[in-house]
């Protein structure tokens, strides 16, 4: 099985590419979707849809692990933040793949045994995790963290929200 994770910004959304074989992950790639800070919402938004699409092509994942809506006090952030996982999430069911998301703190449970773990705990089991040279960067850790968290969540038969 292949999983593709998102963790998913307008600025900086991370990936991460996991090969799974019997209980052994190993990743494929990893990295960041950036976009300018001056790019307008839609570049954003085409470059966010067509890199995930390129990272599909390429790799072939079996499913998209996907971080659920978070909830915030800024409405406006929220909303944009909604626009980025829509272009994700097009990007997957175009190519028909199943899509599953897990809540942040899931992800950090599954990871680190603590659903509020911090950004460095999850570069750091991560890295342990995939017996990675060096940490990952922030926005690619949790999108392996994703793959991870699916990874073991379809082996205890208890998935996330299918989408």
């Amino acid at each position: 099985m292949t999983v593709l994770g998102i963790d998913t910004s307008l600025r900086s959304s991370g990936y991460g590419i996991l090969s799974v074989e019997g209980s052994r992950m190993r990743p494929l790639a990893c990295g960041t979707i950036k976009n300018p800070p001056k790019e307008p919402l839609s570049g954003c938004l085409r470059n966010i849809h067509d890199t995930v699409a390129a990272l599909i092509a390429e790799y072939r994942p079996d499913v998209l692990s996907i971080e659920s809506v978070i909830y915030g006090k800024n409405a406006g952030t929220m909303l944009v933040l909604g626009e980025a996982r829509g272009a994700v999430i097009t990007a997957a069911a175009a190519r028909g793949l199943p899509i599953y998301e897990y809540e942040p703190r899931r992800m950090k449970k599954a990871l680190c045994g603590n659903g509020l773990a911090e950004k460095g705990q999850i570069q750091r089991m991560v890295k342990t995790l995939l017996s990675l040279p060096e940490l990952p960067q922030n926005d690619a850790a949790d999108a392996l963290g994703l793959a991870i968290c699916h990874v073991h969540s379809n082996s205890l038969i208890s998935q996330g929200s299918p989408i």
